[in-house]
C-alpha cells in the first residue's frame, strides 16, 4: 500500500490539474460564442454564394475558364484544415484520418497527392511522408479573411499551372458543440451545376445580367474559392473550441473520479496506519502487564 504522503501528494496534483482543465474549459466555452456566431453569419453567405455560382455555371463549358478546366486526374492536391493547438479530444486526428484515407485511395488510383496544410496539427501529421507542399501554421487563432485569400491564391496558380489535376478541402464541420465531424468537398475544378442541381430542385429562372457572366465569372471564380476556404476555416475554429470544452469538461469530471479513488486509498491507508499504531500500543501494555 502507497504512503500517505505519497497519495497525499497524488491528490494535491490532481486538484491543481482539475484547477487547469476547469480553467481551459471556461476559456474555450467563451471562445466559442464568438466563434460560433460568426460561423452562423457566414453560413448563409456561403449557401447563397454557391446558389449564385452553381445558376451562372450552369450556362458555361467546362473549359471556358481556367479554373473550370477538367484535365485527365494525374495529380490531386488535398487543402487539410486544423486547429493550431491539441487538447480538443479526437477533433484533429479523426480529420488527419480521413485524409490519410483520400490519399491511400487516391494512390492506389496511380495519381500523385499533395498536402497543402492549413493548422500546425496537419501539417505535422504528414510532415515526414514528403507529401507537405506548403504549410500555413500559427493562423487559425486570429484568421482573417486575407488569410483565406492567400491560400485560395497560392491553390489556384498551382492548379492553373498544371501541377494538380483536382483539389479537394478536409475539414471538420460543426454539427453541434456535441457533435464535430471531418468533410471533404471538391474545391477545383469548379464544376457546372447540372439541371435540378440547385437548392431545393427549384426551377431556375432566366436572369439578364450586366456584365455579361463571363465578365462576372471571372470575378466570381477567385471569390468563392475565397469563400470555400474561408468557410471551412470558420467551420474549424467553431468544432475546435466546442471538442475542447468537451475533452476539458470529461477531464475536469476524470480528476474528480481520480480524487475520489485517492481518497479512499488515503483513508484506507491512514485507517492502517492507525490500526498499526495501536496494536503496538496494545502489545507494549499487555508486555508490561506480563
Amino acid at each position: 500500500m502507497p504512503s500517505l504522503k505519497d497519495v497525499k501528494t497524488q491528490i494535491s496534483g490532481v486538484k491543481k490539474t482539475s484547477q487547469i482543465t476547469k480553467a481551459m474549459n471556461m476559456v474555450a466555452a467563451a471562445k466559442l460564442r464568438g466563434a460560433q456566431e460568426k460561423m452562423e453569419d457566414f453560413r448563409p453567405y456561403a449557401s447563397k454564394f454557391n446558389a449564385a455560382m452553381a445558376t451562372l455555371s450552369g450556362n458555361m463549358e467546362a473549359g471556358q475558364f481556367p479554373l473550370m478546366e477538367v484535365r485527365d486526374v494525374k495529380s490531386v492536391e488535398i487543402i487539410i484544415v486544423t486547429s493550431d493547438r491539441g487538447l480538443c479530444g479526437s477533433f484533429n486526428a479523426n480529420i488527419i484520418k480521413m485524409t490519410a484515407k483520400l490519399v491511400a485511395k487516391l494512390e492506389s488510383e496511380g495519381k500523385t497527392v499533395s498536402i497543402v496544410g492549413v493548422g500546425k496539427k496537419g501539417a505535422r501529421a504528414f510532415n515526414k511522408s514528403g507529401k507537405v507542399r506548403k504549410a500555413f501554421n500559427d493562423i487559425m487563432g486570429t484568421f482573417q479573411m486575407f488569410n483565406a485569400r492567400e491560400i485560395a491564391q497560392d491553390v489556384a496558380e498551382n492548379f492553373i499551372s498544371g501541377n494538380a489535376d483536382e483539389v479537394h478541402v478536409v475539414y471538420g464541420k460543426f454539427h453541434s458543440v456535441a457533435s464535430q465531424k471531418p468533410a471533404t468537398v471538391k474545391l477545383l475544378p469548379v464544376s457546372p451545376a447540372e439541371t435540378g442541381e440547385t437548392e431545393g430542385d427549384a426551377v431556375a429562372a432566366d436572369y439578364i445580367y450586366e456584365p455579361s457572366p463571363t465578365e462576372i465569372m471571372d470575378v466570381l471564380l477567385p471569390l468563392y474559392l475565397n469563400v470555400m476556404v474561408y468557410h471551412s476555416m470558420l467551420e474549424v475554429s467553431a468544432s475546435e473550441h466546442a471538442a475542447r470544452m468537451t475533452a476539458m469538461d470529461n477531464a475536469t469530471t476524470a480528476c474528480s473520479d481520480i480524487v475520489t479513488n485517492l481518497t479512499l486509498i488515503y483513508n484506507k491507508a491512514r485507517q492502517a496506519a492507525i490500526t498499526a499504531d495501536l496494536m503496538d500500543i496494545v502489545g507494549g501494555a499487555e508486555a508490561l502487564k506480563g
